[in-house]
């Protein structure tokens, strides 16, 4: 296998979009399937071909990437996609899943006799369409040289965490910091409905913690977009970011570990969504602070 491959993306939206631009912008052939194929379509002015159904995008492959919604969807989609698929093709699997999925995945891989690599991403639309994605990944080292143009298309840098894809260590780690993103993303959006409510201006509050060990880039990045009314288009959006809290309680029952906060962080998320703001960015869980719409 060559550095140019031929690659076929699984699922458009805001990352797989992207992955597909760089991966083409590395000057490798991009095959691309969306369920919804307008969502595809604009990928066919960068080079991309567009297929109707995943077999017929996954024919002849190298490399399929997945970057879907969840692990049901995946599952649905390779299962049509795997039959066409030669023995001992890569499979990237991108989509945020749980720990169960990762398993079932895995093992009609193993049916299919493709190379399996567990391979979630760190970042947004932003790091994503830049190609400054970090690649958390696990799978075979024996095929790693194979896979490794793929994931210098689209990060920046690629953690590997074990060889055995199967076990989900890529995705065990995955699910930890996202942990902490949808903390700090439920944290910000209260901090600024409290100080609404108590009169207190939110620049106030900045400048007390400001160059402090309170302080983080991202707290201030999640704010802005609140108070900047920059919700949309979203770099995370709130219905993904309910899935993947859902996600991370779920691993923690698994493992006997009790979640508050993510457990909240998911019902904020889903109130947010209930309320309108499911396909704005995850920091719109603020609104899920009101019954109504917040005063100014």
């Amino acid at each position: 296998m060559t550095d140019t491959l031929t690659v076929s993306v699984l699922g458009t939206g805001i990352m797989g979009s992207a992955m597909a631009r760089n991966l083409l912008k590395a000057g490798h052939t991009v095959r691309v399937w969306n369920r919804t194929r307008a969502k595809a379509e604009p990928l066919a002015a960068d080079g991309a071909r567009i297929a109707d159904t995943p077999a017929e995008a996954v024919r002849d492959a190298d490399v399929v990437l997945t970057m879907l919604y969840d692990g049901g969807t995946v599952l649905e989609v390779m299962r049509e996609a795997a039959p066409a698929l030669r023995s001992g093709a890569l499979w990237v699997q991108s989509t945020t899943v749980g720990l169960d999925s990762v398993e079932e995945l895995a093992g009609l891989a193993r049916d299919h006799a493709l190379v399996f690599y567990d391979a979630p991403v760190l970042g947004t639309r932003q790091p994503a369409e830049a190609g400054q994605l970090t690649v958390l990944a696990a799978g075979p080292a024996e095929h790693r040289d194979a896979v490794a143009p793929v994931f210098d298309a689209v990060g920046a840098r690629t953690v590997w965490t074990g060889e055995d894809g199967a076990a989900a260590g890529a995705t065990r780690l995955k699910l930890v910091a996202n942990s902490w993103v949808v903390a700090v993303t439920a944290a910000a959006g209260e901090v600024l409905a409290l100080a609404g409510a108590l009169g207190v201006d939110p620049q106030d509050f900045f400048g007390l913690i400001a160059d402090g060990p309170l302080d983080m880039g991202y707290l201030r990045a999640k704010a802005a977009l609140v108070l900047e009314d920059r919700l949309s288009p979203a770099s995370f959006a709130v219905a993904t970011a309910e899935k993947d809290a859902r996600l991370i309680v779920e691993a923690g029952e698994r493992h006997g570990v009790r979640l508050d906060v993510a457990a909240a962080s998911a019902e904020r998320f889903a109130r947010a969504a209930a309320q309108g703001h499911a396909d704005e960015d995850m920091a719109a869980a603020y609104f899920a602070s009101f019954d109504d719409k917040p005063a100014g």
